[in-house]
This record gives C-alpha cells, sequence and structure tokens, in this order.
C-alpha cells in the first residue's frame, strides 16, 4: 500500500505536459463538461433531468464556440502581425 500511495504522491511533483497542438486542446472538453454541470447544478431553481441535460448541453455548446470563435481571432491576429 504504502509504495502505490509513494506512486501516486509522486506524481504531483512533475507537472502534466500539455502541449497546444489540436489533439492535446481535447483535454479542454471534459474540464468544459465539468464546468457546465457544476454551474447548471448551482444555478437552476430546480433539477429535473430533461431541463438540466438540454441546459447542460446549451452552454457546453456555447463556451466550446466560444472558445473555437477566440482561438480563430488571435489566430488571425497573430498571423497579421507576423506576416
Amino acid at each position: 500500500m504504502f509504495l502505490t500511495d509513494a506512486f501516486v504522491m509522486a506524481t504531483f511533483t512533475v507537472p502534466e505536459k500539455i502541449t497546444t497542438d489540436p489533439q492535446s486542446m481535447l483535454w479542454l472538453l471534459p474540464l468544459v463538461a465539468a464546468i457546465s454541470i457544476v454551474y447548471k447544478a448551482t444555478k437552476l431553481p430546480e433539477i429535473k433531468f430533461v431541463n438540466f441535460l438540454k441546459e447542460t448541453v446549451i452552454l457546453f455548446g456555447s463556451i466550446v464556440v466560444f472558445m473555437f470563435v477566440t482561438a480563430l481571432v488571435l489566430y488571425s491576429i497573430a498571423w497579421l502581425v507576423i506576416e
């Protein structure tokens, strides 16, 4: 048991390397899903499954679309400055 605990604690000594390539950006999706679920769970006055799921999916989609549009705008600005 001690060896397993030591390995788990050792993983926190080195930060996880997440690059900025498109494949690594997929780590954004579980984070956005968790944020959407927690936010809607705290903001809806009463939680009914269908309504909760609909609101969570709408928030998830709007965050992902906003992040995508923001990335495109920043990429375009960087391209204009460099070229």
